[in-house]
């Protein structure tokens, strides 16, 4: 008898057998753009993004057009990992909802405190309040097997509930002057997506159809342009089927692995290079010491390992849930460093909080890489010296 081929892996299992080297390549594109834009090129560089194309920007057709893409895949992965992933039952949701929970309430917490002060500078409370899936498991992949598989998939599944927290904040505190007849445009196309899902409809093309019209009426809206691609993949149709998780014929399926690749390897890096570039001409010191600054440097920093690793001992000691298999303890606090970085979606979210303020969004930009830095160095100092299970050696 012939064998059967193998099913092709989701994205996540694709992302961790990989090597994570979407996040690798983000990595690299990001100190492309601090390199560009410190060089004699840096003109060039922010002309380009300011450049109109049609309707917006460069900047804003990555921001809005892009990124709605790396949100429909977000949202796909959320749907399938809730329906029929790792996180289908409660006992595998209990540890990392509670430790994105964590994760989510302390830097906002530190962030908060630091700029209590300032009403202005305080909106951007949500900012350190974000991982980032792709940097923090490039980081894992340099560590090999030093670092078990249990703690990746913790990892991954705690970050896609950090992103579903970081989709609903961005909806409800980060939205402009809201436009009725746009918002009932977006109703009515979200009516009709239903409509197709309930009707059984499989082919994608038309889910696709009325996601750019649906993507065109939030972008009017108000609500911002990327809760869009969340929207239209709530409304993929995912076909369970017992003891085939993988199966490859749902849409959502298909849709999630065609779109996986280009959104590791093309959109995630285009928006690094478009929004970590830096120019440190005049840096002042005195900027790490501005409260936007030292609030979302601290809040990734010591609020997400804080958060996190706090969470889930307690978690745990309560009886609530178990420790990931084969992992020690300073193997999960090594881990809930790395939850501090927070590169993609920290960097999103201060755009939104400080549109049309240029100085708090350089204020947020040093924050945020300074932050990541240390949380990628001290994650992987703290993995790499870590004592390992002995039931993971």
């Amino acid at each position: 008898m012939p064998s059967r081929p193998p099913r092709p892996l989701s994205s996540l299992r694709a992302l961790l057998t990989s090597g994570a080297g979407g996040g690798l390549v983000l990595m690299a594109s990001a100190a492309l753009a601090l390199a560009v834009a410190n060089s004699p090129l840096a003109d060039t560089y922010f002309a380009a993004l300011q450049a109109h194309v049609g309707p917006l920007s460069v900047l804003h057709w990555i921001n809005d057009g892009l990124m709605a893409v790396f949100f429909l895949l977000v949202g796909l992965e959320i749907k399938r990992e809730l329906l029929d992933g790792r996180l289908r039952t409660w006992p595998d949701r209990i540890l990392p909802g509670v430790a994105a929970l964590g994760g989510m309430i302390l830097p906002a917490l530190v962030y908060a405190a630091v700029n209590r002060h300032s009403p202005e500078t305080l909106r951007g409370w949500a900012i350190p309040a974000a991982t980032d899936i792709a940097f923090a498991l490039g980081v894992l992949a340099l560590l090999g097997s030093r670092v078990p598989v249990s703690l990746k998939v913790f990892l991954t599944a705690l970050a896609i509930i950090d992103d579903l927290g970081a989709v609903i904040i961005i909806a409800v505190f980060y939205t402009a002057d809201l436009s009725l007849p746009m918002l009932g445009g977006a109703a009515v196309t979200l009516a009709a997506l239903y409509g197709l899902n309930k009707a059984g409809v499989s082919r994608l093309w038309p889910y696709l159809a009325l996601g750019a019209v649906l993507w065109v009426f939030t972008l009017l809206s108000g609500v911002h342009a990327t809760i869009a691609g969340v929207l239209l993949a709530l409304a993929v149709p995912l076909r369970l089927s017992v003891g085939r998780p993988d199966d490859p014929t749902s849409p959502l399926h298909i849709l999630e692995h065609a779109v996986s690749p280009w959104t590791a390897f093309l959109i995630l890096p285009v928006f690094g290079f478009a929004n970590a570039g830096v120019s440190f001409a005049g840096f002042r010191p005195a900027i790490l010491l501005d409260p936007v600054t030292l609030g979302v440097g601290l809040g990734l920093f010591l609020g997400q390992q804080l958060g996190v690793f706090g969470f889930v001992l307690a978690t745990v000691r309560l009886g609530w849930a178990q420790r990931p298999s084969g992992a020690t303890w300073a193997q999960v606090y090594g881990v809930a460093i790395l939850c501090g970085v927070g590169f993609t979606m920290s960097l999103f979210i201060g755009l939104l909080a400080f549109a049309h303020r240029p100085d708090l969004e350089a204020e947020t930009k040093v924050g945020v890489l300074f932050g990541s830095l240390a949380c990628m160095a001290a994650g992987a100092l703290v993995l790499r010296l870590a004592p390992q299970s002995p039931a993971h050696r």
